[in-house]
């Protein structure tokens, strides 16, 4: 007596790649999990198909599935299967031989190439959110039989990728109140307006631009870091609470914005780039103050100056113009200056707002206020 063949019946495209047929499938992402156990962590990598699983990872991915469930994106995912598989076209017409039904044994071993982190987000995701199951996910199906196949799939898959420029990051993200905030501040402050790399995350000396817009965002973050209202708003359907947010963050922007504008003001040099009279690769060769280090460390003493001197601040900032700016000001060595390079590190930062704070006579301030 024949043992009854149990099978998955996938709806596919079928397509050709290196002369090989591959298939294209959309998967309920409920069934992810079933689909793609995930293999033994205690296998030496050398057994394994894929990196280990970073879980580190996989909350901020679910959460992104979870708070975004109306607007978010997820790539495919591509995986192989160790079956003996059988295609089953619609038709004879060319375009039919191409749209399918895919028997795969339930006994296959499925082995995702490229995307177990997303897999693993969205079993995380379905625990606080169900729903999601009913959506799908795009599979990317190659027939690659055995443990070396499916490692060099692995490898070809990621060997390539580039990271998202951090400025580009920036650039790119509409999603929230933080992109909303930073954008608007941007765009009402001229130095940054017209002096940001939009696309490159650091800056090679022939660039025209002063800053990066990575630095920049990280900036104003630091100067609102301190402002109660800029903590998130629990969702709620009240009119009320949506135009109090509302009304929060455009008074986060014009805040930022009008400290940021005091600080260009009190740039000489800023303004001397800006209106093209020195090269902005001159100046960040010459000095210290459109880095990264000093740009995230002039948010956080505003976020000090805006609680300590809500009235003087401006008064308290005008102070920015005695300090010396040039690389070769013997104070930055060992602080922001390390190794003969400016240093971008978060004890740096720390190091430069301390600096700062002294010379504009917030230490002091600071101290009475614990």
């Amino acid at each position: 007596m024949s043992t009854p063949s149990f099978e998955y019946i996938l709806p596919v495209i079928r397509g050709i790649q290196a002369g090989r047929e591959y298939y294209v499938s959309m998967c309920p992402v409920r069934f992810l999990p079933k689909l793609f156990p995930f293999e033994s962590e205690d296998l030496p990598p050398s057994m394994r198909a894929k990196r280990a699983l970073n879980k580190a990872r996989i909350p901020e991915i679910a959460d992104y599935l979870v708070n975004n469930s109306g607007n978010y994106t997820c790539g495919a995912i591509a995986a192989s299967i160790d079956a003996d598989i059988t295609f089953e076209a619609v038709g004879n017409e060319a375009e039919e031989r191409k749209i399918g039904r895919l028997r795969v044994p339930m006994d296959a071993k499925f082995t995702i190439n490229d995307g177990q982190h997303r897999r693993a987000a969205f079993e995380m995701a379905l625990q606080e959110n169900p729903q999601l199951g009913y959506e799908t996910v795009a599979l990317i199906l190659f027939l690659d039989i055995g443990l070396e196949n499916s490692q060099q799939k692995f490898a070809d898959l990621n060997g390539f990728q580039v990271p998202l420029e951090s400025s580009l990051r920036v650039l790119y993200n509409h999603r929230g109140d933080r992109a909303l905030v930073v954008k608007s501040v941007f765009k009402q402050v001229e130095v940054f307006r017209c002096l940001t790399e939009m696309e490159k995350g650091s800056l090679n000396g022939r660039s025209p631009k002063l800053f990066a817009l990575s630095a920049i965002d990280r900036a104003i973050m630091a100067l609102l870091s301190n402002i109660h209202s800029s903590k998130q708003t629990k969702p709620s359907h009240s009119g009320t609470t949506k135009q109090k947010k509302e009304e929060e963050l455009a008074q986060q922007i014009q805040q930022a914005v009008n400290y940021w504008n005091a600080v260009s003001s009190f740039m000489p040099d800023w303004q001397l780039v800006l209106q093209k009279q020195v090269a902005a690769g001159e100046m960040r060769r010459n000095c210290v103050h459109c880095h990264s280090v000093v740009l995230e460390s002039l948010g956080e003493v505003g976020a000090a100056l805006l609680s300590v001197f809500p009235e003087s601040w401006e008064e308290r900032l005008s102070l920015l113009l005695q300090v010396d700016w040039s690389i070769s000001n013997p104070d930055w060595e060992g602080g922001i200056l390390l190794k003969g390079g400016i240093s971008k590190s978060r004890a740096s930062v720390s190091w430069m707002t301390d600096y700062l704070k002294n010379r504009l006579g917030l230490g002091t301030a600071d101290a009475a206020q614990k």
